[in-house]
Formats: C-alpha cells, structure tokens, sequence
C-alpha cells in the first residue's frame, strides 16, 4: 500500500515537473492565433481560421463580401508601416472591412481570454471626421451587443477608449443605459496621446469572459496600463461562424501589426511586442 502511493506521488509530481517545464518553454509564437503584417499583402500572415481580408458594401448585409481589398479609400501604404507596409484608411466613409473572427479570435461560450494587439498613426484631432469612429471592433452582431472595441470619441480634444460591451439584453435591456453603465464597460483614455508621425502600440487584453468568474479587460498604451473594467460579468454570446474582425469604421490613418494572442498577455509580454526592433516576425525567427 506504501509502495502504491509512494509511485501515485512520484508519478504526479513528475506530471506537474513536466507540464511547468512546458509552461516555461512556451514563448509569444505558440499564442498566436492570428497575425497580419500588411507587409505586401492584406490576407493575413498567420490564421488559425480564414486568413482572408474582406470586403462589403456594408456590415448590415456582408453574405456577398469579396475576398481582397475593394476600396479605393482603403490601400496598403508600401513602406509607411511602423515595420515595411501599412493599411491605409483614407476616407471615413468606406466600405466594410474585415477579417473573419472564426477560430481567429479564439472565442468561447465556457472561457475566453486572449489579447489584441495593433498599431496606430494618425493625429485624431485633426485628421478624424466629427463623429465617433472605431479602428477596431470584434463582434458577431454590433459594438454594443457582445462587442470588444476601442474608438476615438467626439470630444475636442479627442479621447481614446476602450469598450467591453457583453450581450445587450443584459446589460442595456430595456435600452436606458446611463452614465454608470457605460464607465463600468469602457476605459478611457484623455487625452489621448496619438500623433501622426509617431506610431502608438494598442493592446486590448481581456480573461475570464463567460466563466463564472468576474471577467477583467484591460487597455495597454505603448506597454502602459491605462485602466481596467472589472467587477461585471456581462455574458459575451456568439453565432461564433458570425463573428468579425471590423477594421477602419469611421477611421482615418495607419494600422499595422495586427495580431490576436490566445491569453491574456501579462505586462512583460506586453512590452516585449511594444519593443521588438523588426515587428512580431521576429518572434517566429
């Protein structure tokens, strides 16, 4: 019997030796789901899922999209990227542009937790149109139902945020959300500290989404923490084959960089993509 449970206890302990060993090992390359440099081309360098880029008339009706690029306002810009080539917003009005979500945002109805991270460049106090806009916005239906998003705001001098809006029949079901409800989901950022020679890194970290725990999403600016949304625990609820990768809505300026982590990246990883010399294909080297 002592023998017995001297090897159970050998046995785990060489288990849990093992599985931290691969935990050590495990570098930003292996989280990567999805990555897209923009370097030549729109399609994405590295996807779990669809590595298309897409195109509609508009996000209400997307069943006719086209592969590719197919609007003159939105361009690769060779060599105006923070590393080779950029994508280009050139008007704010467009037409939808998109990656598809599916597999590439890791989503999950039981725990999701990840990290995206991108590049921005522009003045938003003077190169913005008046109204909001969103660089970015994962979704399957709308920012505001199950969206994860940051966006410029109207505001003189413009503000930066970030929005961890869950399902809109829980948080806003009777469509009289106030000012309360929307600090608790949003960080903001004031002023923000864009500028149009200088490229800004944006990382959107979020854990723990649709477990029961309460899920905490987190805005890093050029590897600083800005904030923190914590204490909600709206559900995120997915038609998962629906869901987008939105790009340049309202927009005007550079992207570059673009990728999606299948955790939530801790502050040293944070500021070691911040600080890499060639971008993250370094990182696959």
């Amino acid at each position: 019997m002592k023998t017995t449970k001297f090897l159970f206890l050998s046995s785990l302990f060489f288990l849990l030796i093992t599985m931290h060993s691969f935990a050590q090992k495990k570098t930003l390359k292996d989280y990567v789901l999805f990555y897209s440099s923009f370097d030549g081309k729109a399609s994405a360098d590295i996807a779990v899922g669809d590595a298309q880029i897409y195109t509609a008339k508009s996000y209400k009706n997307t069943t006719n999209a086209k592969a590719g690029l197919h609007d003159s306002n939105v361009v690769l810009a060779k060599e105006k990227g923070i590393y080779g080539d950029a994508i280009h917003f050139k008007e704010a009005k467009t037409s939808a542009i998109f990656y598809k979500a599916y597999k590439n945002v890791g989503y999950s109805s039981t725990s999701w937790s990840g990290t995206i991270s991108f590049w921005l460049r522009l003045d938003p106090n003077k190169e913005l149109a008046s109204h909001y806009c969103d660089p970015i916005c994962i979704t399957d239906s709308k920012w505001s139902d199950a969206g994860l998003w940051v966006d410029f705001t109207d505001h003189n001098p413009r503000q930066f945020r970030y929005g961890a809006m869950g399902d809109l029949a829980v948080w806003n079901p009777n469509n009289d959300s106030d000012e309360t409800d929307w600090n608790k989901r949003t960080v903001t950022v004031n002023p923000s500290p864009f500028q149009s020679r200088t490229w800004t890194h944006v990382a959107m970290v979020f854990s723990k989404v649709n477990t029961k725990a309460k899920s905490e999403f987190k805005l890093y600016l050029n590897a600083k923490l800005q904030g923190v949304i914590k204490d909600i625990n709206d559900p995120f609820t997915w038609e998962p084959k629906n869901g987008k990768i939105m790009l340049g809505l309202g927009y005007i300026g550079f992207m570059d960089e673009l990728a999606v982590f299948d955790k939530a990246l801790l502050p040293k990883e944070i500021k070691t993509i911040y600080e890499l010399k060639s971008g993250l294909k370094a990182v696959f080297e």
